[in-house]
């Protein structure tokens, strides 16, 4: 009995129910049936495989492009780093789209199809001898042959399939498996959070195999076959994800809230020759829609200039139900305020892209570190593949989240009276501390593996340099205290941009989060071409060669600690200055207003 919902502008439609709407309509308008965790094995299964195809192919790419496609060092990590970049920008795109198009449904369709073709493009690059350069035999010192133009327009194409269905997929999977449950009963509010935790679960478990099981056939048994479990995997995902197909409530776009954002700043730019002084706060056009699911935003006194858009003007008209007649003319207070959160949020967003380049670092250049050390298990024959050393970063972050919740977080609320021991802004500040940390470490031990790789290496060598006699294992401890940064900065950023963000706009906040990647992607890649280019030309030689024995990684690294020393300067000052939404600031705000409005006498300047 799946029907319509009237929720804010938004409708639901179902095919198969949709003759029993007259039949279960009350004075209240059509109601769903919301079939909740009947129809999870579908979206949960779909998520499962889609991640296990997603992340077994793209946790080795680096390594792939490396060894099949012979690319050198930095041509790689810069494809990766603008791949990443791209594809988490492309979210915004994809969140948008969504919201005001096609909903989610359909965009979740398009996207896991165009996924399925990606992976299998990327399949074929292995499999098919002419989509690929011939191999370099071990310790050859002639250079090896780099890609064809044909070949690498094939992989670039395979990415941008998969870049075209994460743009769809990270935005809405999480958001479409919420509407399957009825938010406004006890039992569907514990079923959307139970979802949530079934997703996080389900993404470490993905990344756990992907890391281990599928990275290590793809680096010792055979790419083809490595790359193609992944493409059979996300069949299967498209596969399980249309069975559903007829149960799921779908909910109709409603417009995308970025129109009202861009309402507000051409309303404001059109009204800036008007005096704010001349205007008291109560007089600025303060509707807020009866049936609307954003709460009620009290005024601010920060960015005072967006006030403007709520000046109401002779010319300005009123429908009867309070409404601006033209929106591109006159907004309200609160859609002002909407604005104003985003615009806090952001020097904040931009902190967050400066820490994650710690983090991509970890999936990067440590590949090559690993490669380059000793990586056996003890006495044993096995090695662990150097794509796989990132699981160490999980491991610590599924230690380490318990421990918090259960026993740091409860003690600290003793200390500090406040709902979750600390501020989710300290807890981001702690994480940026640490990722200094791993930075720090990172370099230490870089320049430990370079000193034995040079003094005592292995008589096993490698094409891109000796192998040193250090055990790989000494790369936990930076991956480690990356772990807790995540575990500090990530989780409690994707908690900031949910609670701070007007409830229309989370789909936007989800792509914040993934944007923030995307930046620091972005800014990785141009930190290493940068640094490339500018110590190549010294008497020493570049610091990222081919050969990392004969470069100087560990001074990359401490340039990244520097970085972040300053983000950390920067982001504590920006905390300071920060507004949390809905707060007892919201109402000092208030006051500050109305008393500067008595002292001038007019209003507010």
């Amino acid at each position: 009995m799946i029907m319509n919902q009237m929720t804010n502008g938004e409708t639901v439609e179902n095919e198969e129910e949709s003759l029993l709407k007259n039949e279960n309509s009350g004075d209240d308008g059509p109601k769903i049936n919301y079939r909740g965790w009947k129809v999870m094995p579908f979206i949960i299964g779909n998520e499962i495989f889609e991640k296990l195809g997603a992340i077994g192919t793209l946790s080795n790419l680096l390594v792939y492009l490396t060894t099949v496609f012979n690319l050198e060092n930095i041509a790689a990590t810069n494809i990766i780093n603008i791949f990443n970049g791209s594809t988490n920008f492309a979210t915004l795109i994809g969140a948008f789209s969504s919201d005001a198009f096609f909903g989610r449904y359909k965009t979740l369709s398009f996207c896991t199809v165009a996924s399925f073709l990606g992976l299998l493009v990327i399949q074929l690059t292995a499999a098919v001898e002419k989509l690929h350069p011939h191999p370099c035999e071990e310790l050859e010192n002639t250079a090896c042959q780099g890609p064809t133009e044909w070949q690498m327009t094939v992989l670039k194409t395979g990415l941008g399939l998969l870049m075209v269905g994460a743009a769809g997929i990270r935005p809405c999977n999480l958001a479409f498996g919420a509407d399957q449950f009825n938010p406004n009963t006890e039992s569907g509010k514990k079923g959307i959070s139970s979802f949530f935790t079934w997703y996080y679960f389900t993404f470490t478990l993905a990344q756990m195999i992907s890391l281990t099981i599928i990275v290590y056939i793809q680096s010792n048994v055979s790419w083809a076959v490595g790359l193609g479990i992944p493409a059979a995997l996300m069949l299967l995902s498209s596969v399980i994800f249309f069975m559903g197909a007829k149960l799921y409530v779908k909910v109709k776009p409603s417009g995308s809230p970025i129109t009202s954002i861009v309402q507000v700043i051409v309303v404001a730019t059109k009204k800036r020759k008007l005096k704010l002084a001349e205007y008291l706060y109560p007089s600025l056009f303060n509707y807020v829609p009866a049936k609307t699911m954003n709460s009620k935003l009290p005024y601010t006194y920060q960015f005072r200039f967006l006030d403007k858009a709520a000046i109401m003007t002779p010319q300005d008209q009123i429908n009867p139900n309070g409404s601006a007649s033209d929106p591109w003319n006159l907004c309200s207070l609160q859609q002002v305020e909407e604005v104003k959160c985003l615009l806090r949020v952001l020097p904040i967003w931009v902190s967050a892209v400066f820490y994650y380049v710690v983090i991509v670092q970890q999936h990067t250049i440590l590949v090559f570190q690993a490669l380059l050390s000793d990586r056996r298990i003890g006495q044993s024959k096995f090695m662990i593949p150097g794509a796989s050393y990132y699981v160490f970063l999980m491991i610590s972050v599924a230690i380490w989240l318990p421990i918090y919740d259960r026993k740091v977080v409860p003690l600290l609320q003793r200390i500090t009276r406040k709902e979750g021991g600390i501020t989710l802004l300290q807890r981001m500040g702690i994480g940026i501390f640490l990722g200094i940390l791993s930075m720090l470490v990172s370099a230490i031990v870089e320049d430990r593996r370079r000193t034995l790789a040079l003094t005592k290496p292995l008589e096993v060598e490698s094409r891109k340099g000796a192998i040193s006699s250090m055990s790989g294992l000494w790369l936990i401890p930076q991956l480690a205290l990356a772990g807790l940064a995540e575990a500090f900065m990530s989780v409690a950023q994707i908690e900031f941009y949910y609670k701070q963000f007007p409830e229309n706009m989370r789909s936007i906040a989800g792509s914040l989060y993934y944007a923030a990647h995307a930046g620091a992607s972005y800014l990785s890649s141009m930190l290493i071409s940068s640094i490339h280019h500018i110590t190549v030309k010294s008497k020493t030689g570049s610091w990222l060669p081919e050969d990392l024995n004969k470069g100087r990684l560990d001074n990359f690294y401490l340039i990244i600690a520097a970085l972040e020393i300053v983000n950390l300067g920067c982001f504590v000052l920006c905390a300071q200055w920060y507004r949390y939404k809905e707060t007892e600031n919201s109402s000092i705000e208030l006051d500050k207003v109305i008393k500067q409005s008595g002292k001038d006498g007019n209003g507010v300047k």
